[in-house]
């Protein structure tokens, strides 16, 4: 709801720091934007509002990362696959497994996921960071953009220690809704229409889930489609993943309607609606799901996943027909697998296809357009609603984070904007790095167990 009246505020804010780049979001992308930054050789600021790193994947309590393969083919490198090797070595992934998305829904769609214990993902993430060379800010919320004639000159941010200015060159924009993008004036696409619905993800532990996998995928939906005729469930999922050990599952089953979660009378009401659906699938799993008898719930994630926000107005916007027809980009700076994943707004079902072949990225999706120094990764980059359905799975946003951390380290160091930044010289080092970009670099898998 918007304020029906204003006061002025006059402000003299302390500057806490100066830096070459401030990542604000520590999810997925935001964690490797500033690990890249800071092994790239830049002085490194991260800002997370949360208390640990790791977004959707801890927070949200979404426990695997999706889109590291396009069927059998890897098409995700560099950093984002060493933080996966480094989860599995800690012990908190027992590797990469086929899981089939939709299945309830009745258009199941396998996929190569990498499953994990959330726990284990932050420490990893703190340890990578820190081992990096990046500062980390946690229970820290951006508050403003500082811009000067045209370009980013840094943050202000909102901690226990109050209001503080943080400044630098260049800012990556990870927060998930394009904060930063929206308060230093950057135009959004705005194609109307309802927003995908959000999710409130929950683990219950003392689940039985080999008894579960052997129940035929047919009986499941037909028991999905009897709990949704009966109101005690909200969508066609049954959609879990569990830790090494296979006696839990962390469940993303809730479906919340008709949200805007950039409202904040939208998103405290999502979080409340998400636990009494919570209440409503926990009684319905208990009584009529093979496996989940004895279930007891564990965990409820900190906060709601949101699927769609904000997208930028970029100096190129992604469409469904770059990814679908395989285009190729001079720029191109991370490859994506798809799937191509909408939720239905407004009802209970998903759609979901795959993309023929790994689609390219373009750098210029994550330049917002009219501001110099501002940089994005993660969904909000500049794409329509269809194709960034399909570019927002993590594994991707990890590769675009990789990208444009890198890039904003390589303006600092040369007192450029990173518009002025030559693309080959970011590809060189992302190389260098054993990113993956172009579709002849990906490499063959062996099939998933």
């Amino acid at each position: 709801m918007p304020p029906s009246d204003t006061i002025q505020e006059t402000l003299n804010t302390p500057v806490a720091g100066r830096y070459d780049v401030i990542v604000v979001g520590g999810g997925a992308s935001g964690t490797v934007a500033a690990i890249a930054a800071a092994r790239t050789g830049a002085r490194t600021l991260l800002v997370e509002r949360g208390g640990c790193l790791g977004g959707a994947a801890t927070a949200n309590l979404v426990a695997q990362w999706v889109a590291f393969f396009h069927g059998e083919t890897r098409v995700v490198g560099g950093i984002p696959f060493e933080l996966a090797e480094r989860v599995q070595a800690a012990g908190g992934s027992d590797g990469f497994h086929r899981y089939v998305m939709g299945e309830a829904a009745g258009t199941p769609f396998p996929l190569r996921v990498l499953p994990f214990n959330p726990e284990t993902v932050k420490w990893v993430l703190d340890g990578a960071v820190s081992e990096a060379g990046a500062e980390v800010l946690l229970h820290t919320s951006f508050a403003r953009a500082l811009v000067r004639d045209g370009a980013i000159s840094g943050v202000t941010v909102e901690s226990v220690q109050g209001r503080l200015a943080l400044l630098a060159p260049v800012v990556v924009d990870a927060s998930g809704d394009a904060l930063v993008c929206a308060s230093a004036g950057v135009p959004f696409q705005d194609d109307g229409g309802e927003r995908q619905p959000c999710t409130l993800s929950f683990r219950l532990s003392n689940v039985d889930v080999a008894r579960f996998r052997a129940v035929p995928s047919d009986e499941r939906r037909a028991r999905v489609l009897d709990g949704l005729r009966r109101g005690e469930l909200f969508w066609e999922s049954l959609s879990f993943v569990s830790t090494p050990g296979g006696t839990d599952a962390i469940c993303l089953m809730s479906r919340i309607q008709d949200i805007d979660a950039l409202d904040a009378r939208d998103a405290s009401r999502a979080e409340q609606e998400g636990r009494r659906q919570i209440a409503s699938i926990v009684g319905f799993l208990r009584r009529e799901i093979p496996g989940f008898e004895h279930a007891i719930l564990a965990d409820v994630a900190e906060r709601v996943g949101v699927r769609e926000t904000r997208r930028i107005e970029g100096r190129y916007t992604l469409s469904e027909e770059d990814i679908m027809q395989a285009r190729g980009f001079e720029d191109s700076i991370a490859l994506g697998a798809g799937p191509m994943d909408r939720h239905q707004p407004g009802g209970t079902g998903i759609r979901l296809y795959a993309p023929p072949q790994p689609f390219e990225i373009p750098l210029r999706t994550l330049l917002p357009a009219g501001v110099e120094g501002l940089l994005v990764c993660g969904r909000t980059l500049s794409a329509t609603r269809e194709a960034m359905a399909g570019a927002r799975h993590m594994a991707t946003s990890m590769a675009m984070g990789q990208a444009v951390g890198t890039l904003g380290a390589i303006a600092a160091a040369g007192s450029r904007p990173p518009s002025d930044v030559p693309v080959s010289q970011v590809q060189h080092r992302l190389a260098q790095d054993h990113a993956l970009f172009r579709r002849e670099q990906v490499v063959r898998q062996n099939p998933p167990a």
